[in-house]
């Protein structure tokens, strides 16, 4: 919470603002109860450092950057097995804020798109980030690991797709109904545009987790298709037939 309460200062406030804030996890660390591949080595790094508290353990440091995220990513998920990931997901689920998102990666292994377009300002929601340790400063107790092999995985761990569909008649109606397939299917991203019927200008729609912002941007342009383009982003495994069903029922 210190640094990105930092943020709020007035020479960085009137400049830059915090999208989201993403938490890395050593999945295989926590899993093996250390929270950092090498616990040894970090905290040699920790002792060089005047400006840290060093009697904080990397347990409290954990549970606070846990509590401030918005995005969880659980790293080197390939070291997992399928039981200990799931488990490790619902531990950190539970752990986190309401609506925090939780996905797995290889090596760090993101889309852009699942990273980036959070837009939570997070320096203007500090009351909802209590540290659940109190001390003077956070540390990134996430440790480097390198593999000696290449892996396959990246960006194939995650899917996309486009739903079209026809005019919508309720943009409220329309946009809880997205909220609720989110949730449901645990979508990451969903961003688009629909046609209103009735109405001349195109909403757009974007979607963070359960979090969907609309707003009409212009008017529909003469011969322009009025019809509705969702873009579905999730990790692999995403039951595109139900999704695309839900959301044009």
């Amino acid at each position: 919470q210190p640094l990105v309460r930092a943020f709020n200062w007035p020479e960085i406030s009137t400049r830059v603002t915090v999208d989201g804030v993403v938490t890395v996890v050593d999945g295989k660390a926590v899993v093996d109860g250390q929270f950092a591949a090498n616990v040894a080595a970090v905290d040699a790094q920790r002792a060089q450092d005047d400006n840290l508290d060093h009697e904080t353990p990397l347990s409290e440091l954990f549970d606070d950057q846990i509590a401030c995220a918005d995005m969880i990513v659980v790293n080197k998920a390939d070291l997992l097995t399928d039981v200990e990931s799931e488990a490790l997901v619902t531990d950190l689920c539970k752990d986190s804020r309401d609506g925090v998102q939780v996905v797995k990666a290889t090596m760090g292994a993101l889309p852009v798109d699942v990273l980036l377009g959070q837009g939570m300002g997070a320096e203007e929601d500090l009351g909802s980030r209590h540290e659940v340790h109190h001390h003077h400063h956070h540390d990134d107790d996430e440790d480097d690991h390198h593999h000696d092999h290449e892996h396959e995985h990246g960006h194939d761990e995650f899917q996309n797709f486009v739903v079209n569909m026809g005019e919508i008649a309720d943009p409220a109606a329309f946009t809880d109904k997205i909220a609720d397939v989110i949730r449901t299917h645990n979508i990451l991203r969903l961003k688009g545009f629909a046609a209103v019927a009735g109405k001349p200008m195109r909403l757009t729609i974007q979607a963070v987790g359960p979090r969907v912002d609309s707003y009409f941007d212009r008017p529909f342009t003469a011969g322009e298709d009025r019809g509705t383009t969702l873009v579905v982003i999730g990790q692999a495994g995403l039951d595109q037939a139900a999704i695309t069903e839900a959301l044009g029922a």
